[in-house]
């Protein structure tokens, strides 16, 4: 046994794809582009009727569904439903990390549990996934992590601290786990979108606060399914970034010049030391 996990069922069927977050926005919707490949899609999302809902939706356009309710800042059961999923169906040849939540707000007005459930949710909620999903993805020796961060995840925005935090610590880690998966046939990649039509920004757009509107709602909002199609196709050419927009691409392109060539560096070093 590889990396300590135990093997699978050898299941008939279609390659499984786990998603968090899946039961709306850019999770649903990379659900449905994934399914269409012909990919068993297992949504894990928090609210039972919403996953009802978003499974009835995909199963209508005949895509192989499997829910889970699921709190990703809950490690061991995060560890539990991925291993059972893997058992059952094989591991997973797709891991799409987009469970997050937003609480807007100038950072002393608030108290401290909205800088801790962003950060759990957002960040370490992606990291209990990713532990719990990677180690099957490397004894098979392929895959795509597709983890989704912001545009928050660049630079700083007034009034998103907490956000912004846990998004910047999404792409950073992102960008570790690359550099340590660059010889395992499991790439990653992440997303940093702007501001996207999902239920998500409706709950946020009235809590931010008026005087940085203007700039955090300067665009118009994107379609989840361009910001999950531009995922799913970055990811599939073996990108990194996935950047939907051409402002978003050139201020990634201006921050990841350095980080890509010490990425680079990093990635030489490893190669040489598994020799």
């Amino acid at each position: 046994m590889k990396h300590g996990v135990a093997a699978s069922i050898d299941r008939p069927g279609a390659p499984l794809a786990i998603i968090s977050g899946g039961s709306s926005g850019i999770g649903l919707c990379a659900a449905r582009i994934l399914g269409a490949k012909g990919y068993r899609i297992a949504l894990l999302a928090r609210d039972q009727q919403r996953l009802a809902q978003a499974r009835a939706a995909l199963e209508a356009d005949g895509i192989e569904v499997i829910t889970r309710i699921l709190d990703v800042r809950d490690a061991e059961a995060c560890r539990a439903v991925v291993e059972t999923l893997t058992f059952r169906h094989g591991p997973p040849l797709w891991v799409v990390a987009s469970a997050g939540i937003v609480e807007p707000g100038f950072f002393l007005d608030q108290g401290e549990s909205a800088t801790r459930d962003q950060m759990e949710t957002n960040f370490l909620g992606t990291a209990n996934l990713v532990r719990a999903a990677v180690p099957s993805m490397l004894a098979a020796g392929r895959g795509h992590v597709a983890m989704v961060a912001s545009a928050a995840g660049l630079f700083g925005v007034a009034g998103y601290a907490g956000y912004c935090a846990s998004k910047f610590a999404v792409r950073g880690f992102a960008e570790a786990l690359r550099i340590e998966l660059s010889a395992s046939g499991v790439s990653v990649t992440v997303a940093v979108p702007p501001d996207t039509d999902t239920p998500q920004l409706a709950y946020e757009r009235p809590l931010r606060p008026a005087a940085i509107a203007p700039f955090a709602g300067s665009g118009r909002p994107l379609p989840p399914e361009v910001v999950a199609a531009h995922l799913i196709r970055t990811a599939e050419r073996g990108g990194f970034l996935s950047a939907p927009t051409a402002q978003l691409a050139a201020i990634a392109r201006l921050q990841g010049g350095a980080s890509g060539l010490l990425a680079r560096m990093q990635m030489r070093l490893l190669s040489r030391h598994k020799r």
